[in-house]
């Protein structure tokens, strides 16, 4: 890890710089359209190693490997026929290709797993960034292991300042939750979602055919896991300091949901914690000590984007329990209950 003072960088100028960096095997926070990323040369086996020191991350989770263009991808992955069309269809933009590796992977990119993942970002700075390293760029969300990712430069700063070398300021985010995982499935026919994100399983099967795409459902991991399938499927991940709380009532109107939150807050009166809440726009906020307004409650692109600067709030206003209504919509909806219900898993 760093060690010394974060450098902060912007413009023009603080592209040059970071891609400087990258090249001498540093660690440099960058935005994509989804999260802010923590990047390192990935194909310096000695630099990934450091992303996993700074965030805590252990070596089984791999990471991403973010390139500008189809040269950068076959010094990585092979591309069977197939993905093509995926490609065509959806890069840049917020879809992770599980595809084989080649022998210019480090080991630790792909927790030692034939399939790397690979994608390109459609963030004007992250692809100057990865153009002029000229090297693509490994990179996981850049937060602590397991904590709420980053969307904007100051979340970046308030997990790992002092931790990594540098972090380019872009601004906020635009998507809000990670890429899409897509890969084989394990059946070994069809196509996996191993996280669901910014790209839908409807958006997929436009192009792949119905019934093609399944989603993974992880199971509860019993001790140390050799590797997982891919990055984003760990059973307990996203979390904010604070209790996370889901009112998760499915089939209901808003008013009858609205109804079962303050029930939720009414239970928690009497105990000692400070209660947050994430609560969509127009609701009655009145009962609720902290809260977030969390946007537009059939909004599913509004709520992505805000989901993680909500929790972050929260924490920082010092909730020791958020809660949090848990959207329906179809799309981007399945990321979004996919990030809070593994925010929401006890250890």
């Amino acid at each position: 890890m760093s060690g010394g003072k974060t450098e902060i960088l912007t413009g023009e100028q603080g592209v040059g710089r970071a891609a400087a960096l990258l090249c001498e095997g540093a660690t440099v926070a960058f935005p994509t359209e989804t999260v802010y990323g923590l990047g390192a040369n990935a194909l310096d086996a000695a630099a990934v190693a450091k992303i996993f020191a700074a965030k805590e991350r252990p070596g089984w989770d791999p990471v991403i490997a973010h390139v500008s263009d189809r040269e950068m991808v076959d010094r990585i992955a092979e591309v069977p026929p197939e993905v093509e069309r995926l490609m065509e269809f959806f890069w840049p933009g917020p879809l992770t290709l599980l595809l084989p590796r080649t022998a210019a992977v480090p080991d630790a990119v792909t927790a030692g797993r034939p399939l790397v993942g690979v994608r390109i970002p459609a963030h004007p700075l992250a692809l100057e960034l990865i153009r002029r390293a000229g090297v693509p760029i490994a990179a996981p969300s850049a937060n602590r292991f397991g904590r709420t990712s980053p969307t904007t430069a100051a979340h970046v700063l308030g997990d790992l300042e002092g931790r990594i070398d540098a972090v380019l300021d872009g601004g906020p985010t635009s998507v809000g939750v990670e890429s899409t995982v897509l890969g084989p499935a394990e059946s070994g026919s069809g196509w996996m979602i191993y996280r669901p994100g910014g790209v839908s399983r409807e958006d997929l099967e436009r192009v792949l055919g119905s019934g093609s795409v399944e989603i993974f459902r992880p199971a509860r991991i019993e001790g140390t896991p050799e590797s997982l399938p891919s990055p984003g499927v760990g059973i307990r991940h996203y979390a904010p300091r604070a209790r996370l709380l889901l009112v998760d009532v499915s089939g209901k109107r808003p008013v009858v949901i609205e109804q079962r939150l303050v029930e939720t807050i009414d239970r928690l009166a009497d105990s000692k914690d400070e209660i947050g809440v994430m609560l969509p726009d127009g609701w009655d906020g009145s009962y609720a000590p902290l809260v977030y307004r969390w946007g537009p409650w059939g909004n599913g692109e509004v709520l992505a984007r805000r989901l993680f600067a909500g929790l972050r709030e929260l924490d920082h206003a010092n909730a020791t329990v958020i809660v949090c209504p848990v959207p329906e919509m179809d799309g981007i909806g399945e990321a979004i209950r996919d990030r809070l219900r593994k925010a929401a898993r006890e250890k």
